[in-house]
């Protein structure tokens, strides 16, 4: 294995577990409930107390799913598991995506991060129901490429979560961190993405 492809073995493995790690933890509401788990949140329960819990709720399953969807190995060895977990993925995701739209309508967080959020919920189940499509329709070329694009934007939940922690160590101000981190979370995510699927990596020109 060159020294290229250990790197990204380690990477991809290091997105694995925070992964599994911020979808047990998002759990936290389940014993402490949200006012004290997420109290940044807390003011969407009087009027979307269903839209939170349901966004709280079904985004852990997603993100959680994400690294068995990903694994190559698995999806040769178990490709009914990778179609049946595929469908539950979407299912999710349009679940959560749903939900998160309208959480981001009611935001207190002001004009532009409300946008940040409203942005990355349209693109999610966009991106993801074209996933789906391409891969009902057997172009799995154009499917995987797709849901990579899908994956880079599930994958703001960790992001997310990596950012607000480092605003809070070096001392910025809550309300313009979050604002940007609306965006911070997902955009440099997506981008990523982008450059990898148009780095000609023998991955992306055939599927196997």
């Amino acid at each position: 294995m060159s020294k290229g492809s250990r790197s990204v073995t380690v990477l991809a493995w290091m997105a694995a577990i925070l992964c599994i790690l911020v979808a047990l933890v998002s759990y936290r509401f389940l014993l402490l409930g949200v006012p004290t788990s997420m109290e940044f949140l807390a003011y969407h329960l009087p009027g979307n107390r269903w839209f939170l819990h349901a966004h709280i709720a079904v985004a852990p399953l997603t993100l959680a799913l994400l690294p068995v969807q990903l694994s190559s190995r698995l999806r040769k060895r178990y490709p009914r598991l990778h179609r049946w977990g595929g469908r539950i993925y979407v299912l999710l995701i349009m679940l959560s995506g749903v939900a998160a739209l309208q959480l981001a309508t009611t935001t207190q967080s002001g004009p532009v991060a409300a946008a940040g959020f409203a942005l990355l919920g349209v693109i999610w189940l966009i991106v993801t129901g074209l996933g789906f499509w391409t891969g009902w329709k057997r172009d799995l070329l154009l499917h995987r490429r797709w849901m990579i694009r899908s994956a880079a934007l599930t994958f703001a939940a960790v992001t997310l979560r990596i950012y607000l922690p480092l605003s809070m160590v070096f001392g910025l101000p809550f309300d313009p961190a979050y604002t940007a981190i609306a965006w911070l979370s997902w955009v440099p995510n997506l981008i990523a993405a982008e450059i990898y699927l148009r780095s000609g990596n023998r991955m992306n020109q055939r599927v196997t």
